[in-house]
């Protein structure tokens, strides 16, 4: 998480670069065997791609919800990943954090899991909804005799509500069955719910997976709305770099559904209603908008028949109409700077078309080429020249179902400037765009790129993740064996060429982080 990105339990990341908790690092899946991964290279991707998807399988459920099922038999256990193709770029003005909310809320249960007696839980839930629009009401109104009184019963039913709940009751569930990893994230682009559990436990999973999508209950919504309020004071308003990044997004983006923070304004958050998240819910978490990944120890045709029994219930919904993202082209350059009592950091961002350009490998390639590991570009001219305590860039940020941006970020060194740094950014972003990159330099990073891939796809949780994440932004799972593909074709003048479209004044917005005496 983040900025951008929110988690419930210890996930596991993406092999794309992501800023996280305000340590901007680049990471990927671990767990991933090592010898898959040294006997595939780049004359043998095609056979690899061939044996890999003969194990897969795809469904879709009479109520639109889709399922990609591979078969993996090497250990007795299994991961899955629901998705759901809704992130923070789908909220309405005024209601940021929503769909990260959301998240935390379906963890709490369901009519049956997470309460001891819903029946006399749900009047309470709903008083307090009652009390919460009264409360506001009254301070609206500067009642303040009121507001103490209606916050006197609030607490009352607060205390009553709370009572009858079993605490992270679905969690024990997980737990006592043998899973782990059970966890979620939100994104500006989905929102993903995973797990693994022993491969006998397949039907539990569909039994509480279903269940908590078909009768969710968002209990315990205030209690929630504080824990969510603090994680954004420490992640945000609290954190220097986290400052940046949210200024940053809205002048790289003002136009943008991606120029607003995942996490939510701190204003909207306390406004939210437990009718909010109904309604974001009602909307968007339709079965068609839902695509499952499950890897590992499974049969197909068992999964399609207890998908069909169990994820059957869920009522087809009329589908919400897709985001379309029209903002306008950045035509001069932009920039921002936060004062903080902090040490310096210095960002780039430019514009770049979503996952689905034929560059998409192209843009990852300029970012190893600068930032992918101790022999690149920006990390020798910056950290190792000690301008800079670190260097990275992220191809896509902080989305990619869209246009997007390609970052560049660093932390200046005790006694050196953001202007120093800035000047070795520009050098060489310009080498780029003026020199053929060499064929060793290329081979080298193309490399890298392959393997780091191919060892997320080696685990079965990130195989799980990547399946259906492919289905939704990109209209089929397969195309995410082409990026293998895509990887090895990219040239050197596909690298200039992309470079010089890219790294355009006009295309660029500059933030700065500095000390606040600065």
């Amino acid at each position: 998480m983040h900025f951008f990105s929110c988690f419930r339990f210890s996930r596991p990341l993406q092999w794309r670069s992501m800023l996280t908790l305000g340590l901007l690092l680049v990471v990927i899946w671990t767990c991933a065997p090592a010898t898959a991964i040294a006997q595939t290279t780049g004359s043998n991707i095609q056979p690899y791609i061939e044996r890999v998807t003969r194990q897969i399988s795809e469904f879709t459920l009479a109520n639109g919800m889709k399922f990609i099922v591979m078969e993996r038999h090497q250990s007795p256990t299994v991961s899955f990943m629901t998705y759901v193709d809704v992130g923070s770029a789908y909220e309405q003005p005024g209601k940021t954090g929503a769909a990260h909310f959301l998240e935390h809320l379906a963890f709490k249960g369901t009519t049956r899991i997470g309460t001891q007696d819903y029946a006399a839980e749900k009047p309470l839930l709903d008083r307090l909804d009652q009390l919460f629009e009264q409360i506001k009401t009254a301070e609206a109104a500067g009642q303040t005799q009121q507001v103490a009184q209606l916050k006197q019963e609030f607490a009352q039913a607060r205390a009553a509500a709370a009572a009858l709940v079993k605490q992270n009751q679905y969690g024990q569930i997980v737990q006592q069955a043998g899973g782990v990893g059970l966890n979620a994230t939100t994104s500006a682009d989905a929102t993903r719910y995973f797990y693994s559990f022993p491969a006998n436990k397949l039907e539990l999973w569909m039994s509480l997976e279903s269940e908590r999508f078909t009768e969710p209950v968002f209990r315990e919504f205030f209690e929630e709305q504080d824990v969510i309020l603090e994680e954004r004071r420490m992640r945000t308003d609290n954190s220097p770099i986290g400052k940046l990044v949210e200024a940053f997004l809205e002048t790289a983006l003002p136009d943008h559904p991606y120029g607003r923070p995942v996490i939510g304004y701190e204003a909207d958050i306390r406004s939210l209603t437990r009718a909010d998240i109904q309604d974001l819910f009602d909307t968007y978490y339709t079965p068609d908008r839902i695509t499952i990944g499950i890897v590992g120890d499974v049969n197909a045709k068992q999964v399609k028949q207890m998908a069909e029994a169990y994820f059957g219930r869920y009522q087809a919904k009329s589908g919400a109409p897709d985001l379309v993202v029209t903002a306008p082209a950045q035509t001069e350059p932009r920039s921002v700077t936060v004062n903080m009592p902090t040490e310096p950091w210095y960002m780039e961002g430019y514009q770049r078309p979503a996952l689905t350009d034929p560059d998409n490998a192209v843009y990852q390639m300029i970012a190893s080429l600068l930032t992918g590991g101790r022999t690149s570009r920006l990390y020798r001219a910056l950290v190792q020249q000690q301008l800079a305590l670190n260097v990275n860039v992220s191809s896509s940020f902080p989305g990619d179902q869209f246009s997007n941006l390609v970052l560049l970020y660093a932390q200046t060194a005790p006694g050196h400037t953001i202007e120093a740094v800035a000047t070795v950014v520009a050098s060489e972003l310009n080498r780029l765009k003026t020199e053929p990159v060499s064929a060793t330099e290329l081979d080298q990073v193309k490399t890298q790129a392959r393997a780091s891939l191919l060892q997320t796809l080696a685990s079965n949780q990130g195989m799980a993740g990547l399946l259906p994440e492919y289905e939704a932004k990109t209209g089929s799972w397969r195309n995410l064996f082409a990026e293998l593909n895509a990887i090895e074709a990219v040239t050197a003048a596909d690298v200039q060429r992309v470079a010089n479209q890219l790294f355009q004044p006009q295309n660029l917005t500059v933030g700065k982080l500095m000390a606040a005496d600065s």
